[in-house]
């Protein structure tokens, strides 16, 4: 007869996970002094009434490997100019401060919001379908 052990058990995690609609932007390659390479975007992520929308800026790194392939794929269309509109999912949020370094508020202390970005729900390039959403029967048959 086995018994488990404590060290055996699976670590458990708490998801912090946020899900939205939102514009993609700023899409770059960070190659950091110390660490490997990756994918970073800003997503400005729509909120409040629909007459008055307010914008959250999410500054992301994509981890999710379909996300990565999306976001290259899209780097034209944000770099030219192009309203890239998606259903987001993102992870691990936490908020970091930040000294403005120039315009009327340098010297002044910010906060940026950070998060992963895991994957896309939909996308749209200036209002045309990219990426659509599975039906309500694909994600039951899976």
């Amino acid at each position: 007869m086995t018994t488990r052990t404590a060290s055996a058990e699976k670590p458990k995690f708490f998801d912090l996970d946020i899900h939205g609609i939102g514009y993609l932007n700023r899409v770059r390659e960070v190659t950091p002094e110390n660490g490997s390479p990756f994918l970073s975007v800003t997503i400005a992520a729509l909120r409040g009434s629909a007459d008055n929308v307010q914008h959250t800026y999410f500054e992301c790194v994509v981890v999710g490997e379909e996300a990565k392939d999306l976001v290259r794929q899209l780097t034209f269309a944000v770099e030219a100019g192009l309203k890239v509109l998606v259903g987001f999912h993102l992870s691990d949020l936490q908020a970091q401060t930040f000294t403005f370094k120039q315009g009327e508020r340098a010297g002044m202390t910010g906060v940026g919001l950070k998060s992963r970005l895991l994957r896309f729900q939909w996308i749209k390039v200036d209002g045309h379908p990219y990426l659509t959403a599975p039906s309500a029967t694909q994600q039951t048959a899976g």
